[in-house]
């Protein structure tokens, strides 16, 4: 048997600059985050190096001084050949030549946060739409960056002639950000086209889907949101400590199941400063929150930077137009703080600050079987109850009644069966109709 070859894992140092308007705590979130961010990537982050500073060196994003010391450690790795340096991870986006000076003067490759993210979402994006919508963004980034990278790459090939179609002395830059238009203005039509047949799948399952209602699982990434679905759903979805560990968005049914049946989504997680260029990704991989009836909003009660967990959210929320859907805030993770006393004191304190949210571990059955009444109850508030007559000539059909409506008795005649049943009204009267025709 062949034996799977991994890549060796790559070495990098965090560069930050902390604004005076930035507190401590959301500082130090940022930068765990980005070390996350790094480790979905195969990236190992073995320094941070902070500077506080009333604003960006205009130059080369860090001061003089700071950019010396990263200098000074890296070529200090370099002399020891040990750990030695692949990145240096700059937790803002930066400006290209900001980015090429930190390059010539560190002598290690520079990626800023947004190319950190925008790798990882062309790695994780599998459905033709956020394929599309990733490698726009990626264009749209690397366009103005095409500049200063032919600096570093030097003076060969700066200067094309007009052969083969191209303009009088075209430049290399000037033809790729040509091509880069071409391909932005191809991927932009290829995605009208996937909308439309991605709105009439929709439509047909929702035809097919009468008596489900569905419910999305959204929040922060690595909130514990794929741990709450597999609890939910009895399902064996990925559960993996990554940020961005998919991109996919899984379906199950709630278990045990219930009347209406509920098909719950696990949505990508939200991130804090998402690049501009992916929110129209982060759209095409959410179309589950935007046609569910209830959506779980899932936040990380151990993060002591939570608050700004449900920013981020809302934002992207109201970024997809989503905001409007009715929610359930659900504090997971109840688990991680401290000891018994210290998540009581917790969970006094977040039901005192926000009075409808649920405090609970998806780790903890009888916590998860409190959300799922929770849940079925939502569903079932507007419920009606009704009679329903089937004649002896349709009883194959008594199985649509009881797949999507609770019967609470039944009883017959010469002329058929008459069902009294609890369900939802559209569902109810769908069946009468099409049972009286």
């Amino acid at each position: 048997m062949q034996k799977e070859i991994q890549e060796p894992l790559k070495r990098a140092v965090v560069a930050a600059v902390q604004l005076p308007s930035v507190s401590d705590i959301e500082f130090e979130a940022s930068l765990t985050e980005l070390s996350e961010l790094a480790k979905t990537l195969g990236i190992l982050v073995i320094h941070t190096f902070i500077q506080k500073r009333p604003g960006f060196d205009p130059k080369a994003y860090l001061g003089a001084g700071k950019r010396d010391e990263i200098k000074q450690y890296v070529n200090n790795k370099i002399d020891l050949a040990a750990d030695v340096i692949d990145f240096v991870l700059v937790d803002h986006e930066i400006s290209p030549s900001q980015a090429r000076n930190l390059e010539v003067e560190i002598g290690c490759e520079v990626m800023d946060r947004t190319m950190v993210i925008l790798e990882i979402f062309h790695r994780n994006a599998r459905s033709p739409a956020a394929r599309a919508q990733v490698e726009i963004a990626r264009l749209g980034y690397m366009a103005p960056r095409l500049r200063e990278i032919a600096k570093l790459a030097g003076p060969q090939g700066r200067q094309r002639s007009g052969a083969g179609g191209r303009g009088a002395g075209e430049s290399d830059t000037e033809l790729d950000r040509r091509k880069i238009r071409d391909r932005i203005s191809e991927l932009k039509q290829e995605i009208v086209a996937m909308e439309v047949e991605r709105n009439t799948q929709r439509a047909r399952r929702q035809d097919r889907q009468q008596g489900l209602v569905g419910i999305a699982l959204v929040g922060y990434t690595n909130a514990g949101k794929s741990t709450l679905m597999r609890a939910l759903t009895g399902s064996d979805v990925l559960v993996a400590n990554k940020l961005f560990a998919t991109l996919d968005t899984t379906v199950r049914t709630l278990y045990p199941e219930s009347v209406p049946r509920v098909l719950v989504s696990d949505t990508v997680g939200f991130i804090k400063n998402l690049p501009h260029g992916l929110v129209a990704s982060f759209k095409s991989t959410l179309d589950e929150a935007l046609d569910a009836s209830l959506l779980l909003h899932v936040i990380d009660a151990s993060d002591l930077g939570f608050e700004r967990q449900l920013e981020v959210t809302d934002k992207v929320l109201e970024d997809i137009g989503a905001q409007d859907v009715p929610r359930i805030r659900i504090f997971n993770k109840i688990d991680f703080v401290g000891d018994e006393v210290e998540q009581a004191e917790c969970e006094a304190k977040l039901s005192a600050k926000y009075p409808s949210c649920i405090v609970m571990s998806a780790r903890r059955s009888n916590e998860v079987a409190e959300l799922h009444k929770k849940i079925v109850g939502f569903f079932q508030q507007d419920l009606i109850e009704d009679e329903i007559f089937l004649p002896w000539s349709a009883q194959q059909l008594r199985s649509e009644i009881y797949a999507s409506c609770t019967v609470l008795e039944e009883r017959a005649d010469e002329a058929g069966a008459y069902f009294k049943v609890r369900g939802a009204a559209s569902i109810v009267n769908n069946l009468r109709e099409q049972f009286e025709q």
